[in-house]
């Protein structure tokens, strides 16, 4: 059996989300050997930072929070697909030749893996192609980009995933993973009443 790893490391100088300082990770220590017998920390930090799980709460008031998602759809096998040479957003064109299958979750590879630092012109999910998603009736989508979509007023791709059901993972690592298939186990913290919450999330290959 082979774990591979794709979440980011929470840290104080991680990459976040158009690199707002309020998004970045406050990390202190309360108690400290020898001083205090122990070590203690603490930890503020955006829900959406890092490699995290949205819930429909994100954008619409009325949706699912965190704590209600199904975490069947968590823990489930998963197809990774290599989308590296889009340059700017994910299309319906570039997602016709995957052979997408009612029931997948994928997980979208692309240039954005390769780099640790927020790029302002990261590949997102383009509204035609969270449409086609929809229509194949998918289970859930992962991208690893610091959001699945970029400059959306509306949060379009958002919406017309979340309107079927589909779970939304962001910030996913996928650098060393090959397009292939694999069971992916990825649980977010179980926080009552919220939009999102960090996950560390792994892909299992060769399970006996």
């Amino acid at each position: 059996m082979i774990i591979y790893d794709i979440s980011m490391t929470i840290e104080k100088d991680m990459g976040v989300y158009k690199n707002l300082e309020e998004k970045r990770p406050i990390i202190k220590f309360e108690r400290k050997i020898p001083k205090d017998s122990i070590n203690e920390s603490s930890l503020s930090m955006n829900l959406h930072t890092g490699t995290h799980i949205d819930a429909p709460y994100h954008v619409d008031d009325s949706g699912a929070t965190i704590d209600q998602i199904d975490l069947n759809k968590l823990i489930t096998k998963c197809r990774v697909l290599d989308l590296t040479k889009v340059v700017d957003s994910i299309t319906k064109e570039d997602l016709m030749g995957k052979k997408i299958q009612p029931g997948e979750f994928l997980l979208l590879k692309t240039r954005n893996s390769f780099t640790e630092e927020f790029e302002s012109d990261f590949v997102y999910v383009e509204k035609s192609g969270a449409e086609y998603l929809a229509e194949k009736q998918i289970i859930g989508v992962a991208i690893d980009s610091f959001g699945i979509e970029r400059t959306q007023p509306d949060h379009d791709t958002h919406k017309i995933l979340f309107s079927k059901g589909i779970t939304i993972i962001e910030g996913v690592r996928l650098k060393e993973i090959e397009e292939s298939e694999y069971l992916m186990c990825a649980l977010p913290l179980k926080i009552k009443g919220v939009d999102g919450a960090p996950a560390r999330i792994v892909l299992i290959k060769d399970l006996k």
